[in-house]
């Protein structure tokens, strides 16, 4: 009965954790005179990607990393395969921006260098300062990108304040975190008493648990009719947890990495990319369905 009552907690918190999320987002971008997308990209899938983050360092200063190392990969899949593909149930999405065909391009490539990387069973410290690298590289191009538009912006100002932005945003990401961490909660233990081992169980219920604030957000922004803050948002949370997040863990401990499941994650999360692809500046309709 506990279990069960807290995945219908976890419901309950994201689905308002997701609204407010995004009405913090958009205060947030119309403040600070930036697109809505790099806001997302950046801000929002930093925030988002935290509970894939902090489950990777937990299980890693635990020694048993391959259950942040499952979630990472198991949370991208999710977030393209099931969070898009619901998206993509209601309409054709926009994706012409150049910011997010970069994004796309470094997510399509961030799976084939973690598996050459894994090649010799590993992913050690050397390992996670080339990952490390990637994900700076790109974040300091996004914050470039941001300057030049921010002093290139003539936006009207908009209501209210940037700490009542952050406060609404906060307020929404504790309730994603929340019902996030519930859902891991009940659906760990489920799995655990069926003797799941660590990367299945990383890669599967903790993963979706993790990625409950892609989906609220992304859905919440496509109700709303900003579909740019819901893709920019899950591509931003794959490059957090492809490179930024698998980087600190495997700082932390040495991450075993055996190349059935691995590369049936990191293959399964490239599959979905291939299926994101753009086409004349959107995504069809019917990719809804492929990626589901």
């Amino acid at each position: 009965m506990i279990e069960w009552a807290a995945l219908a907690a976890a419901v309950v918190l994201a689905a308002a954790g997701g609204e407010w999320f995004v009405q913090g987002v958009l205060r947030l971008a119309a403040q600070w005179r930036l697109p809505r997308a790099l806001v997302a990209t950046t801000l929002a899938a930093a925030a988002t990607s935290a509970p894939e983050g902090s489950v990777s360092m937990l299980a890693a200063l635990d020694g048993r990393p391959a259950i942040g190392f499952g979630d990472a990969l198991g949370s991208n899949v999710f977030n393209i395969a099931v969070v898009l593909g619901l998206a993509l149930l209601a309409g054709p999405l926009p994706a012409a921006a150049l910011p997010l065909r970069r994004d796309y391009l470094l997510a399509l490539a961030a799976p084939f260098a973690t598996l050459a990387l894994a090649a010799d069973g590993q992913l050690d410290r050397a390992d996670a300062l080339l990952l490390g690298a990637a994900f700076a590289t790109w974040l300091l191009l996004s914050v470039r990108d941001g300057r030049r538009q921010r002093r290139a912006a003539t936006a009207a100002a908009a209501g209210g304040s940037s700490a009542a932005a952050l406060a609404l945003l906060g307020v929404g990401l504790l309730c994603l975190v929340v019902g996030g961490r519930l859902f891991v909660f009940s659906a760990t233990a489920l799995a655990g008493e069926l003797g799941v081992p660590d990367f299945v169980v990383g890669a599967t219920v903790v993963a979706i648990g993790t990625s409950l604030p892609e989906l609220a957000t992304t859905l919440a922004a496509r109700l709303r009719g900003h579909d740019d803050i819901g893709l920019g948002t899950v591509l931003g949370s794959n490059l957090f947890n492809g490179l930024a997040i698998v980087a600190a863990a495997a700082s932390i401990h040495p991450i075993a990495t055996p190349l059935a499941p691995t590369a049936l994650a990191l293959g399964a999360g490239v599959l979905a990319l291939l299926l994101l692809r753009p086409r004349d500046g959107w995504i069809p309709r019917w990719r809804g369905v492929a990626l589901l």
